[in-house]
């Protein structure tokens, strides 16, 4: 007598386990997407942070803020210009020094006293990424 046992699983149970991973990816997926967004804003607050770093160290060092960002490469400051939140290095609103009537000598250049973000977008804080 040959008892032939199938093995494997019902349709009821595939139809379970799928649905199961299913709800799973649902409730990860967002809690993802927010990580990510948490991680480039943790990026971005670094960058600023040291950008803002450097441009008072160039000024403690030479008596004049810098003309540029590229300035802070070139004099061997930073190694290159970080990547804003926007993925590219070129978008970076540089702040330009306010001299007085007073302080304006001849052939005087003003210099970027600080730095924001290029991106008009808003955080997760609600807050827009060009107001750090």
């Amino acid at each position: 007598m040959i008892h032939s046992k199938q093995q494997g699983f019902t349709l009821i149970e595939l139809i379970i386990v799928f649905a199961m991973i299913g709800i799973l990816v649902g409730l990860a997926l967002p809690q993802f997407k927010t990580s990510m967004t948490k991680a480039h804003e943790s990026a971005l607050k670094e960058n600023l942070f040291q950008l803002r770093k450097l441009i008072q160290q160039y000024y403690t060092d030479k008596g004049k803020y810098p003309l540029s960002l590229q300035a802070l490469v070139d004099e061997s400051y930073l190694y290159k210009i970080p990547q804003d939140i926007t993925g590219k290095a070129d978008t970076w609103v540089e702040v330009r020094e306010q001299p007085t009537m007073e302080d304006i000598e001849p052939g005087m250049t003003v210099g970027i006293v600080d730095v924001h973000s290029g991106s008009t977008e808003k955080a997760l804080d609600g807050t827009l990424y060009n107001t750090w």
